[in-house]
């Protein structure tokens, strides 16, 4: 004679919750938090950003399931935030500037804006302390780090350096700069040709010493430049 089926509600009542405690805490162990947090890491290089939820549980060389870091740090975000991930629209700002510190003592010197890009999916974004603090040396100065306005701007110009370079197919020169700012409009938040050239104006080769600069941050982001100050294409 066949036996009747447990009702499934009966079987849940039935269940010891220290006993589900247990068994659940040996599952858990399956995975270090050191283990997550290094698979969240090799996510994030992979794909080049913080990943989601969703694009963790998706990548083919992840071990471990969104779900099981959300066990062991109990939060998506908050192990997110453990593995140095800051998500983007919850980072306060102190979260901001505590990242900048640890990247600081990384470094063994003030982290500039070419570290962060570096880092990309590993850190906040250039972008984010601009948006929060009003400028990155702004956040870096509230992070502790000595930073002369010089700097700043010096920054920015090499930034800006960079990208006219690529627009232009070759190391900007003075009417270029010219030009383009002309362009932009007088609310444009580039600098003027002027203001660059004083930077170095008690160097000999004044604009050829901002050239030199330009040149090296694009080498680092891997363009071509050739000895001419064109730009591989």
């Amino acid at each position: 004679m066949a036996s009747r089926p447990r009702s499934p509600s009966l079987t849940i009542a039935e269940i010891d919750p220290e006993e589900l405690a247990a068994f659940q805490a040996g599952i858990r162990q399956r995975y270090s938090n050191e283990q997550i947090l290094a698979e969240l890491t090799a996510c994030a290089h992979r794909l080049g950003r913080s990943p989601t939820m969703k694009e963790f549980a998706a990548d083919p060389q992840t071990k471990v399931h969104p779900q099981t870091a959300i066990e062991h740090f109990g939060t998506w975000n908050a192990a997110k935030r453990a593995a140095g991930l800051v998500p983007r629209r919850f980072a306060t700002r102190d979260e901001l500037l505590d990242v900048l510190r640890r990247l600081g003592e990384e470094l063994g010197r003030t982290p500039m804006a070419r570290d962060l890009e570096a880092r990309r999916g590993q850190v906040p974004s250039k972008s984010l302390y601009w948006h929060m603090f009003g400028s990155l040396a702004n956040a870096l100065r509230e992070a502790g780090f000595d930073v002369a306005v010089g700097e700043e701007r010096l920054e920015r110009a090499v930034v800006q350096g960079a990208a006219l370079a690529r627009r232009v197919g070759h190391l900007p020169k003075f009417i270029d700069w010219a030009s383009a700012r002309r362009d932009a409009g007088p609310d444009s938040p580039t600098l003027t040709e002027w203001q660059v050239y004083r930077m170095f104006e008690s160097r000999r080769g004044a604009w050829a010493t901002f050239q030199f600069l330009v040149r090296r941050r694009l080498l680092e982001e891997g363009v071509d430049v050739g000895s001419d100050g064109s730009l591989g294409r």
